[in-house]
This record gives C-alpha cells, sequence and structure tokens, in this order.
C-alpha cells in the first residue's frame, strides 16, 4: 500500500497542481454539487485508508466554504485516514481578536476552536496575529505559519531602481526584510484611520527617489483604500511610476479595479487566494512546512 500522501482541493486553486507535484502526492478525486435547496453532495473517490489526506482550501469568503470543508475533513475520518491536515493559504476569521464592544462576538476564537476539531494540523501563510502571539492561542491542534515576504523579496531581487513603500508603522518590520533581501530603498509612511474606508496616508519628503518605481507593499488588499491612499501620497510628491504588492489579494467589491484606476501600473499578489495578479509562487515556501506537520502525524 503507498504510503504517499492525498491532496484534495474543494475548488479551483492555483496551489493544486504544485503543492501535489512538489511533495510527491496523489491528487484527490471529489464529486461534489449543490442539491436544488442549497445543501452539499460529496463524494470521495479515492482510497483514503490509512492515508494522510490534505485538505487545500483558501478561506477567504469564508461562510460559504466551511462546511463543505467540514464535511470532507469528516468523511475522510470516517473512511479510516491516518490523518486530515489542511493547508490554509488565507486564515480568515483573525479581525476580531477582542470584543471591543459588549456583546460582541470573538469570532477568531469560536471560529479556531470549532476547526481545531475536524483537523490534525494546519499550514498558513501570514494570518492575521495582531493582539494573539502565535496561533497556538486560540488552535489547539499544531500550525505553522509560512511567511510570505522571501517570496516577494525573491520576486523584486532582479528588478532596479526601485523604492518599496510601507503604508504605516505596522508594515515598518516586514518592509524593512523584504527591502533587506531585495537589495532596494524603502520608506514607512503613517496611516490615519477613521473608518474601515476612510484612511489617509502620510509619507515623509521623497524628493531623492522620484525618479525610481513605487513598489506599495503590503500583507493584505481588501478594500484597497490603504493602497489608494499611498498612491495619492506618492503623486503628490511626483511619483508616476507606482505598482504594489501584497501576500494576500483579497479585492473586496472589485477594488482591483479600483487601484488600476487610481494609477497602480502593476498589481501582484502571491498565489494564496485566486486572482489575476498571482504572479508570486509560494509553493516552495509551503512543502516544508508540510513535512514538519506529516512527520508528527507518522511520529
Amino acid at each position: 500500500m503507498t504510503s504517499a500522501p492525498i491532496v484534495f482541493s474543494l475548488s479551483s486553486h492555483p496551489l493544486a497542481e504544485s503543492l501535489p507535484e512538489v511533495l510527491n502526492a496523489e491528487t484527490g478525486k471529489l464529486n461534489t454539487r449543490l442539491f436544488p435547496d442549497g445543501e452539499s453532495y460529496l463524494r470521495i473517490d479515492t482510497q483514503v485508508s490509512q492515508r494522510d489526506c490534505i485538505v487545500l482550501i483558501d478561506l477567504c469568503q469564508p461562510n460559504d466554504k466551511y462546511l463543505p470543508l467540514i464535511f470532507l475533513t469528516e468523511t475522510l475520518r470516517e473512511l479510516g485516514c491516518r490523518s486530515v491536515g489542511i493547508v490554509v493559504p488565507y486564515l480568515s476569521y483573525m479581525r476580531q481578536d477582542i470584543r471591543f464592544q459588549q456583546g460582541e462576538a470573538v469570532t477568531s476564537r469560536v471560529f479556531a476552536g470549532a476547526l481545531s476539531t475536524h483537523i490534525d494540523w494546519l499550514v498558513t501563510v501570514d494570518p492575521h496575529l495582531h493582539r494573539y502571539h502565535s496561533l497556538g492561542q486560540i488552535y489547539t491542534v499544531p500550525s505553522v505559519v509560512v511567511q510570505g515576504a522571501p517570496a516577494l523579496a525573491d520576486w523584486l531581487k532582479p528588478k532596479s531602481s526601485l523604492l518599496l513603500v510601507g503604508p504605516d508603522e505596522e508594515s515598518e518590520q516586514w518592509v524593512k526584510a523584504i527591502a533587506r533581501d531585495s537589495g532596494h530603498a524603502y520608506v514607512i509612511g503613517t496611516k490615519q484611520r477613521f473608518g474601515d474606508r476612510d484612511v489617509t496616508i502620510s509619507l515623509p519628503d521623497l524628493q531623492q527617489h522620484r525618479h525610481k518605481t513605487a513598489v506599495i507593499i503590503d500583507d493584505v488588499i481588501s478594500s484597497g483604500q490603504t493602497i489608494v491612499q499611498t498612491v495619492k501620497a506618492l503623486q503628490q510628491q511626483g511619483f508616476s511610476k507606482i505598482d504594489a504588492a501584497a501576500v494576500h489579494g483579497i479585492f473586496a467589491n472589485q477594488s482591483d479595479q479600483l487601484l488600476k484606476q487610481t494609477g497602480i501600473g502593476q498589481l501582484v499578489t502571491c498565489n494564496t487566494i485566486p486572482h489575476s495578479s498571482n504572479n508570486v509562487d509560494i509553493t516552495s515556501l509551503l512543502i516544508p512546512a508540510i513535512q514538519v506537520c506529516l512527520q508528527k502525524m507518522t511520529g
């Protein structure tokens, strides 16, 4: 009996081919559809008994994906798999990490506690760890966090005459590391946030860098407002060539189109969430983390 792991994916994802190939894993076969009333149908067409199973799923827009994920992981268990772990390039429900107002659900803890009961391990990329120091504070299974910064640094390294721009103080440590590894200058802005879609960005005097291409670096692009305001701040200082790069591109409400209209030239993201901007591959960064988790399962 083969001991190679099996990789399942509930939907199309840019990592669905590269992960099994580099892991020397089998690609699992599924049959899924929706009944007329919206309930899910699932059939696993690969023999999984005594096999280590991996589910690849990005949890952007998670409410529609959570139940199918649970149906899959629990069915794998019922069919006798040895272990089931998940590779979640983008991990949702990390934002609400404290009760800001009386009566609010701390959804990060609820979600992590529920998901932990259905899996043996978890690998993700740059989760939003704000007040939590590690995923281990809320997840009860082994977890490995992969940093996307090295992949962005490798993509930026061969390019010349760039200025990397971090929108705010939170990004400084991250952007500084990318700048060091890619060999480019960097600058950090100051952000004031007045609401989810109301932010202002201030930048220091950048006159000495105006001949360069500015590349705005962020971990997540969601509404795009932070990037938009950073573009405006750069344009006010005479920059005409402005690109943007991020690990996760959520692009809520088609904000990628807004960014293009604002003046962004090239928009680049890692292939954590499927999007046409997925020019940076993180496969090689995920593989060691997955192998560590699999080794723990085999003792």
